[in-house]
């Protein structure tokens, strides 16, 4: 118990040596014979093993594929270190997130190690042959490591590899909107000096206080107050302004009372602010779906990214030449990026049944209407492609079986292969059948547990509920993987520094086999990504 303890609350090993420690145990029990460290240590590992054993069992029962994330770290000790992690829906129609390992890895750090001991770690586990998508950030050899990856797995990866590779969207959004920002930096100087201006002594913000209570600001957003920003963290440039929007009227206030403030904003460069503040919304609203180790299906994606696409077009012309250079930078990193996987994106949009095709028609022809009809039919012919490797898959394995006679009642297999005829005989898949039917109301199922929807309807759709778990299990960021560096660097830190590296995996792994991911209370900080992650290029 001591030691699944200490694995749970990342205590050093050295606690049982304690001298208060001690006193407690030798208090509950006078007779206890103590234990060292390198006990405890031991008895890490072997919980380790023990949940490692539990966890490849567990596996290996999963019916569906695996999709991995995996990144680089370097900890404390300028060790470098990789993190591979599986995402997969098991039995209950539930979505998992596991570490598979977290493991000591020297330089160097090139494409072709990587995919070398992410196929190492694969083969280890039994689960090189049942791979469906990797996900990974923008670094150069993470793309020539999924290359290598791709063709050195080619044989047993869906539809030849082609959905393989996912781009970490918290990258491209961090890309795409610093692009933006460092254009219109200048335009930001005066909100964000005066911002400094009242939080830079006690007495401005009294100030401050009191030409809030003159203009007769709401109690709410009075009590919110301003927030400064740091100008390498856009999520936070985002909250400044949205927050000192709301106290124009009250700096306006502030210049006939504090005669050393001076750079109140005009009107036009309000103006500015609240469109800047309006085009980082949906990327803000982005963010807090990934912003966890937790994270939704994969369903919820498509519309937040056509949101964001929706406003770069729609400011892409703007009456403000400031606006519209931000807006050409975004959009160029946006096409770039976003481009090469939104496929994945619209298929598992399609598989929500309050959106289907319904809801791609819309979003795509409100983009461009001239296009929208060739986009709509290559996602048809993306999705008909991947359902028939599912539907090939299911039908080998239905002849290789006796499933039919252990499951239908007796005297009753001459009807059901006669039913199942009939029913094939109209020439309806699993995946006609489910787009033919009406689409479900959004306002009558907001809150519609997609991966339960396919749970209840596994026995009518068949191959197509196995394809769906898989495609709702793709994460699209590679935030759970960041998740176990921060959990790392509090196991390795500068008080722990001699830790060897099988003890740093073996106590990350199992904290996360016996505990799961810990939740993160604050929005996901992009600027971290890279002094916690210092094992790629970015590109």
């Amino acid at each position: 118990m001591i030691a699944v303890a200490i694995v749970e609350h990342n205590l050093p090993y050295s606690f049982v040596e304690y001298k208060r420690i001690r006193e407690a145990f030798a208090y509950a029990n006078s007779n206890i014979v103590f234990w060292s460290r390198n006990t405890v240590a031991a008895d890490c590992l072997k919980i380790f093993e023990k949940e490692k054993r539990k966890l490849k069992e567990s596996l290996s029962d999963i019916p569906g594929r695996f999709c991995l994330t995996t990144d680089l770290w370097r900890a404390i000790t300028i060790e470098g270190y990789m993190c591979l992690t599986a995402h997969y829906i098991d039995r209950s129609y539930n979505l998992k997130t596991k570490i598979l390992s977290l493991c000591a890895f020297p330089p160097p750090h090139i494409g072709a190690a990587i995919a070398s001991k992410v196929l190492e770690l694969l083969k280890e586990w039994g689960l090189e042959k049942r791979v469906f998508t990797i996900t990974v950030d923008n670094a150069s050899s993470n793309d020539n490591m999924q290359g290598v990856l791709k063709r050195q797995m080619r044989k047993n990866l869906v539809c030849n590899g082609e959905f393989f590779h996912i781009r970490c969207v918290a990258h491209i959004l961090n890309l795409i909107v610093q692009s933006g920002l460092t254009v219109i930096e200048e335009a930001l100087e005066k909100i964000r000096d005066s911002v400094k201006f009242v939080k830079a002594s006690e007495s401005r913000e009294k100030s401050f206080q009191d030409c809030v209570e003159v203009v007769g600001i709401d109690e709410k957003i009075a009590k919110a107050g301003l927030v400064s920003d740091v100008t390498t963290r856009w999520n936070s440039t985002y909250v400044m302004l949205e927050r000192a929007i709301k106290f124009k009227e009250v700096f306006r206030h502030l210049v006939e009372v504090e005669p050393m403030y001076m750079s109140n904003p005009s009107e036009e460069e309000w103006t500015r602010a609240e469109s800047i503040c309006e085009l980082l919304c949906p990327f803000a609203e982005m963010t807090k779906l990934i912003s966890g180790s937790t994270y939704p299906s994969a369903n919820l994606y498509f519309m937040q990214v056509y949101i964001i696409e929706s406003w770069l077009k729609t400011n892409e012309f703007s009456y403000d030449e400031v606006i519209q250079e931000m807006v050409g930078s975004m959009k160029e990193k946006f096409d770039k990026y976003w481009e090469e996987y939104s496929d994945i994106l619209a298929i598992a949009v399609v598989l929500d049944p309050r959106l289907k095709f319904k809801c791609l028609e819309y979003c795509f022809n409100s983009l461009d209407p001239t296009t929208s009809q060739t986009r709509l039919d290559n996602v048809r012919k993306k999705m008909k492609k991947l359902f028939d490797v599912y539907s090939k898959k299911t039908g080998e394995e239905a002849s290789q079986s006796n499933t039919m006679e252990q499951q239908v009642l007796p005297g009753y297999s001459g009807f059901y292969a006669f039913f199942s005829q009939a029913a094939g005989g109209n020439g309806m898949s699993a995946l006609d059948k489910y787009l033919d039917e009406p689409v479900l109301d959004f306002l009558a199922f907001p809150s519609l547990n997609v991966l339960g929807y396919w749970r209840d309807n596994q026995n009518r759709f068949k191959e197509l509920a196995t394809m769906a778990c898989d495609v709702l299990s793709i994460p699209i960021t590679t935030v759970a993987s960041e998740s176990s560096f921060s959990i790392g660097s509090r196991v390795l830190n500068k008080y722990r520094s001699s830790l060897l590296p099988s003890n740093v995996q073996a106590l990350i792994c199992a904290r996360n086999w016996l505990r799961g991911f810990e939740e993160i209370d604050d929005q996901f900080d992009f600027s971290n990504l890279e002094e916690a992650k210092k094992g790629g290029e970015e590109v």
